[in-house]
């Protein structure tokens, strides 16, 4: 399982952000001057395919399938489960491979409450047996399974799949074998708001846009196989539009993910209808250092979310939801 360690060391040592931005400078909040509501009675919560979350906040995928994915997805794991939010693990193909590392996504042992998702690749659907794939959610005891659409990087990796034929009617086979939800999510190259309509046709209830501006899984394999792929770095929907795009077009749950890095951009793609916002590059190193380390870090976000609500008169998530979004 070298890639996928190799995927954590060069996310933690390389710049494999976007150059590019998630588009959110774009967006502004309409300031309330008066905003008539006390700070501290700010409700954060919110619920996301009936389940209550604490605060609108996701852990994306990561890792797994390897001696340090565990240790990295337990500390995400507890950080989640002491919040009140919800998680996703890295792509469980190498479990299907190898049942043995079922282990390295296991983390209800120090998660008993929180959301959690299974993963796994899109392009993988047709090479397995769609009971195999159901098993990846019962095994970790997930609550639902993300299956996450990855084209660009699959294109920038020597033993990446380049035949996507079949794929969406796989999608649409496992939704209806599948009596867990099945969320839809891209890995940094946004969704958009046509492709949406097309999955949520296939039985998807959810998605996770996932647009440009955060990690660019391109730029990550191109340093692991060291080839030139500069022309499709950039590639990509940006998140804020994306989201926009995707809000407008469908009416289910949308998780907003790629390149958020504070609450005040969280503020802004809640109000753009987002249900969840996630992140993942920004809690990596806090990951490999402990479970408080990945909580101090969310806290900092849910203390910036509540500024940004305060400043738009928003006492809680449905008010929120309702403060007019400028875009510039």
């Amino acid at each position: 399982m070298s890639r996928k360690d190799d995927h954590i060391r060069i996310c933690l040592e390389k710049k494999v952000e976007f150059v590019k931005s998630n588009g959110f400078e774009h967006v502004e909040l309409e300031h309330k001057a008066l905003p008539e509501i006390d700070k501290d009675e700010i409700d954060l919560e919110t619920k996301f395919l009936g389940k209550k979350f604490n605060y609108p906040l996701f852990i994306e995928a990561m890792t797994g399938g390897t001696k340090e994915g565990e240790r990295i997805n337990k500390n995400l794991a507890k950080a989640a489960e002491a919040l009140g939010i919800g998680m996703g693990v890295g792509s469980q193909r190498a479990m299907l491979e190898d049942s043995k590392l079922a282990r390295t996504y296991f983390v209800r042992d120090v998660a008993k409450n929180m959301f959690l998702l299974g993963n796994i690749g899109a392009v993988q659907l047709p090479q397995y047996d769609v009971e195999n794939i159901i098993s990846l959610v019962d095994s970790i005891k997930a609550d639902g399974l993300a299956v996450h659409l990855n084209v660009a990087q699959e294109l920038a990796q020597k033993e990446g799949d380049k035949s996507w034929k079949g794929v969406y009617s796989n999608i649409k086979y496992l939704c209806k074998k599948a009596k867990f939800p099945v969320i839809a999510k891209e890995t940094g190259c946004g969704i958009s708001g046509k492709l949406s309509k097309d999955l949520v046709r296939a039985g998807v209830k959810a998605i996770d846009v996932a647009g440009a501006g955060g990690t660019s899984w391109v730029k990550v394999d191109s340093f692991r196989t060291k080839e030139d792929f500069s022309h499709i770095e950039e590639w990509g929907i940006p998140t804020a539009e994306a989201l926009r795009d995707v809000a407008k077009s469908v009416k289910v749950p949308i998780i907003a993910s790629g390149g958020i890095r504070n609450g005040s951009e969280v503020a802004k793609a809640i109000a753009m209808g987002a249900s969840l916002v996630g992140l993942a590059l920004p809690l990596l190193k806090p990951a490999t250092e402990s479970a408080d380390r990945v909580k101090e870090r969310l806290e900092k976000i849910i203390s910036q979310l509540r500024d940004a609500m305060f400043l738009v008169g928003a006492r809680n998530m449905k008010e929120l939801r309702k403060v007019r979004v400028i875009y510039l």
